[in-house]
């Protein structure tokens, strides 16, 4: 049988053989920091993998969306119950669009939606889906420690971190293979992340950052945020989504640092009374 390989000179097939070596090493770096399991699969799943990652990494904000749909559709169906009062989550609403319009990603079809849930809890996931707790509208003192909350929340949409989260999950739990990535393991793992996936401790100090850009362009006091977090460190057992984020004190320090002395004490959302009036059918 005719061999080509066996006319190529040996200059010609290092031509091709040391690019294509390359590119196998170039995916193996991306790889690398992964677990021994992971690391000892075939390279070619290896190769698959590395390439499902990437278009994951890199999907349009109509595909996050889409996705973003499908968990919120399968958090509310089964994860969590939501609160019916029209009023409050009209409220919750305008604070959390008025947010979002100063954001870096202004044009996601933002969702703001209140759990039926006594915990003090807040949570988002991709496409602009983000969720607040009764517990914690109760918990608040007025609209801007609220709004302080809701930008954190926008935060991690904005920098895509669900996604982040997402692509490295795809490496070490192996469900990005040739035929692409399974769309209901992606929405199962992002009901996951959601509810109960700690992020980094770098995502969450830059969440905190961005929601303080988003206070001071929405007209709200950043020291509204330092507010918030001093309250639940006087709360007898600390709220249970504060263990997936970095030490309070740590944080409060962060923000403290980079307050804007112009914006720290004054602006929208401080009446403690307009706002217990709104949120009087939690009491």
């Amino acid at each position: 049988m005719f061999n080509p390989l066996s006319v190529m000179s040996s200059r010609s097939r290092r031509r091709w053989f040391y690019p294509m070596l390359s590119v196998v090493v170039a995916l193996g770096l991306v790889v690398s920091p992964m677990s021994t399991s992971v690391q000892a699969l075939p390279w070619e799943r290896l190769l698959f993998q590395g390439i499902q990652v990437l278009q994951l990494s890199n999907i349009s904000d109509r595909q996050e969306v889409q996705l973003g749909k499908q968990i919120n559709d399968q958090l509310v169906g089964t994860q969590v119950r939501l609160y019916r009062n029209a009023r409050i989550n009209q409220y919750v609403d305008q604070i959390g669009q008025r947010l979002a319009a100063v954001s870096d990603r202004p044009n996601l079809p933002y969702t703001f939606q209140v759990v039926r849930d006594d915990s003090i809890n807040a949570f988002a996931t991709m496409g602009g889906y983000v969720y607040v707790t009764t517990g914690l509208l109760a918990a608040v003192d007025n609209e801007a420690q609220l709004a302080s909350v809701l930008g954190h929340e926008i935060a991690h949409i904005t920098d895509r971190d669900a996604l982040k989260q997402m692509r490295q999950a795809a490496i070490t739990r192996g469900i990005a293979t040739a035929a692409g990535v399974d769309t209901n393991r992606l929405v199962n793992l992002g009901v996951e992340f959601a509810l109960k996936r700690p992020r980094s401790r770098t995502d969450e100090l830059e969440a905190d950052q961005r929601s303080l850009e988003m206070l001071a362009k929405a007209g709200y006091p950043q020291s509204a945020m330092v507010a918030f977090l001093e309250k639940l460190l006087d709360q007898p057992s600390p709220p249970s989504f504060l263990s997936t984020h970095p030490a309070t004190r740590d944080r409060i320090s962060a923000i403290q640092r980079s307050i804007g002395s112009n914006n720290a004490n004054t602006g929208y959302g401080l009446d403690e009374q307009a706002y217990s009036s709104v949120i009087q059918p939690l009491r």
